[in-house]
């Protein structure tokens, strides 16, 4: 992360090496919403950084639902 004020998903997913593709947009940002609490559960993040996570997705999946209506 660059900037302390930007969360940059991609390169975080890519830090841990989170890929996931199924095909289903949906799907694929709940399957990440879990590798990311398994990260913050082993304490390989922290609150801060999983709470960043979390909310970039969530802006991701409310974009995504925006778009298929």
């Amino acid at each position: 992360m660059s900037d302390r004020n930007t969360f940059h998903l991609p390169e975080f997913l890519r830090r841990f090496q989170i890929m996931i593709y199924t095909g289903d947009p949906l799907g694929d940002w709940l399957m990440i919403e879990d590798e990311i609490r398994d990260l913050l559960t082993s304490k390989v993040i922290d609150k801060e950084e999983f709470s960043l996570a979390m909310k970039e997705i969530d802006k991701r999946k409310r974009m995504y639902a925006d778009e298929t209506q």
